[in-house]
């Protein structure tokens, strides 16, 4: 396993929350982990992205400039970031505030409505999870279960009722990319 994986949008979005999950799971499943946050110095609104790479090998370098996966969560990330993955690698995008279409066909490209989704089931704050959901079903190595378990560890006892909301939403953005995959 050596996932390398962008995810982009702006501050809020939980961008980089995102990315600490994926590491954690794959430390968790005895995986070499990297997360590299980069944001802008706005707290809110300003842009944010993170490369995280998780891998069966020790990790020589924490930049990603070669992504098996991108997962896009605004128009300017999808701009910036498409080049970015590799021939046959992923990318996620959220058709919720993306109007444009991947410029590439030399890709697996999914469309995810996550922000749509999210508001279905009841909470702007989980369109990250909807979004991990979608990426999380097609790669191996980490699973659902995993982030899920990560992410009893990050929030603690305290916060432990959002994790029923957030498992839903890792399995509607898993359910969200069968469904376009059963369509093509």
């Amino acid at each position: 396993m050596n996932e390398q994986v962008i995810i982009a949008g702006f501050g809020g979005q939980g961008v980089m929350s995102m990315g600490q999950l994926i590491a954690y799971a794959g430390m968790m499943a005895g995986k070499n982990v990297s997360w590299l946050p980069s944001y802008g110095p706005e707290m809110r609104g300003g842009t944010a992205n993170c490369c995280v790479i998780v891998s069966d090998d020790n990790v020589g370098s924490p930049i990603v400039t070669e992504a098996t996966a991108v997962l896009a969560l605004n128009r300017p990330s999808l701009d910036k970031f498409e080049a970015a993955v590799v021939p046959g690698g992923h990318l996620f995008i959220n058709s919720s505030l993306i109007d444009k279409k991947a410029q590439r066909d030399d890709i697996n490209v999914y469309y995810i409505p996550a922000n749509d989704i999210a508001d279905e089931l009841g909470s702007s704050k989980i369109v990250n999870s909807v979004m991990l959901g979608a990426y999380l079903s097609r790669i191996d190595g980490i699973n659902a279960e995993g982030v899920l378990e990560a992410l009893k560890k990050v929030l603690g006892p305290g916060k432990a009722d959002l994790i029923p909301l957030n498992e839903k939403a890792l399995k509607a953005g898993a359910a969200a990319v069968s469904r376009q995959s059963s369509e093509r």
